[in-house]
């Protein structure tokens, strides 16, 4: 009787499997984030080439311009120092001007208490808010990343960050946005707390360039990128020359090889005296 039920069971157990494998499927629905997401645009940044591309100092310093008018605000840059900014060009009187520009907290060598002072060029860039609590506060509870590796953060990098800071449109047919979200077919969930933060000539360059979202979002990325690699340059250098120096010695290598061995093939293949 066991056997007959367990036989039973199985045959029911079989004819279920059967029945699901050739029983016709109902059409899944398309994953509509996925139909609308977009790859990041290419941008012919001076950096690309992987052997001799460098920064656009002129370029790196307008895109600090853009971080510090802009971005500022709600990213904080916490692994640059000002110094640093002489690698983009600036010289050191420049770069404590810039400095001084920045309140950093301070304790008052007195009294003890809590203070802030000017920024000195060994000082970092201060976050624009004390905790990450005021952070969400001030930006309907989202937490604005720091922006100091962000390209090495995000896939595509410099690619990303430029599409995404340009990529604001209106939301399509079918595609509902949250009230205190914006649409952006860049970002990975379509929906970003972000609001669009550049507008046509909203810094006016020093240098005359002309402010367009194009332009800003372009050279913002290039300095974040610089600000993700700083020795970018020098790491390319390092590794062209050790590749040149690696070339140069295979072939002096091989040139000795053939010289040392010339005499002793030349006698294993002559002919031997009768």
């Amino acid at each position: 009787m066991v056997r007959l039920i367990a036989a039973l069971v199985g045959i029911v157990f079989c004819a279920a499997l059967l029945w699901g494998a050739v029983l016709p499927r109902d059409a899944t629905a398309p994953d509509q984030v996925k139909a609308l997401h977009l790859h990041p645009r290419e941008v012919d940044f001076t950096f690309n080439n992987p052997v001799v591309g460098t920064f656009d100092r002129q370029q790196l310093q307008r895109g600090m311009q853009v971080y510090k008018e802009v971005c500022s605000a709600c990213h904080s840059l916490n692994r640059v120092a000002f110094r640093n900014l002489t690698d983009l060009g600036f010289n050191a009187a420049e770069v404590k001007a810039l400095a001084k520009g920045y309140d950093v907290p301070s304790i008052d060598d007195k009294t003890g208490e809590v203070n802030t002072r000017k920024a000195l060029p060994s000082d970092h860039f201060p976050p624009p808010f004390p905790n990450d609590t005021a952070a969400r506060a001030a930006n309907n509870n989202a937490l604005p990343p720091d922006l100091s590796l962000i390209t090495k953060a995000r896939e595509d990098g410099s690619q990303y960050v430029h599409s995404l800071l340009a990529g604001y449109k209106d939301a399509p047919k079918g595609w509902t946005v949250p009230d205190g979200l914006y649409y952006n077919p860049y970002f990975r969930s379509l929906n970003i707390a972000m609001p669009p933060p550049l507008t046509e000539g909203q810094v006016t360059y020093a240098d005359g360039t002309k402010a367009s979202v194009e332009q800003m979002a372009e050279d913002v990325s290039a300095f974040l990128t610089w600000t993700a690699e700083p020795k970018l340059e020098a790491r390319r250098r390092t590794g062209t020359g050790a590749v040149l120096f690696l070339i140069i010695l295979t072939v002096l290598a091989y040139a000795s090889y053939q010289r040392v061995w010339r005499d002793v093939k030349g006698k294993k293949t002559a002919t031997p005296a009768v």
